[in-house]
């Protein structure tokens, strides 16, 4: 039997997260997240702080923030930061959160960004 959907524990639970969260909130945005964290790997999003570098208010990246550019002072949530980001983030004024912890905050995803 060939295994299908992510192998990363945490990852799973995140995205049964994000869509018990859709349902229950009626936000759709938490529904997309769930979509684009569910692509396989080698599809799943990369972005860098130099496209985060304008950007303010509350932002989410469906996958992992790398270091190339300038550091942000928005409020941005991800499944994974590389160090680096989250130096130059802290740096700036910005700062570094979960999308589990963005849901808490935000249960509506109102005026929340979905970068990709």
């Amino acid at each position: 039997m060939v295994q299908r959907g992510p192998t990363n524990i945490t990852l799973a639970k995140l995205i049964s997260g994000l869509e018990q969260a859709a349902k229950k909130n009626k936000a759709p945005i938490w529904k997309r997240a769930a979509e684009l964290l569910s692509r396989p790997t080698r599809k799943r999003v990369e972005v860098n702080l130099v496209k985060l570098g304008k950007l303010s208010g509350q932002v989410l990246v469906p996958g992992k923030v790398l270091s190339v550019g300038v550091g942000s002072k928005a409020t941005i949530a991800a499944f994974s930061f590389s160090s680096k980001a989250r130096e130059k983030i802290a740096k700036t004024g910005g700062k570094t959160i979960s999308i589990k912890q963005l849901i808490e905050m935000n249960p509506t995803g109102k005026n929340v960004k979905i970068i990709i």
